[in-house]
């Protein structure tokens, strides 16, 4: 588990799986952060599930935490794994961090 934010950073930044989130802005912060492989949700969600499952097996949702994004990373979940991609949820317990 991940201790800290400098720590969820540098992990993130390292790591070769797509990362999923919702819109331009948070896109724009992680590349700020340095972080590569990023797709925004710009698009009909299964269209995005299919393109990535043809040439990913893993990858990382950060959606929001409001009622909006934890419907989203519910409906990317599950899609994802339907295509046989592993979902890493480490990233995604970083609100727990302190």
């Amino acid at each position: 588990m991940i201790k800290d934010k400098k720590e969820w950073i540098e992990k993130i930044q390292n790591s070769e799986k797509i990362i999923i989130v919702e819109g331009k802005k948070d896109k724009k912060a992680l590349i700020s952060l340095g972080v590569k492989n990023i797709i925004t949700l710009n698009k009909p969600l299964y269209k995005i599930v299919e393109e990535t499952a043809e040439f990913n097996k893993n990858v990382i949702i950060l959606t929001d935490f409001d009622k909006e994004g934890r419907k989203l990373y519910g409906v990317l979940k599950n899609d994802f794994q339907k295509n046989g991609v592993k979902i890493d949820r480490e990233f995604r317990v970083y609100r727990k961090i302190k």
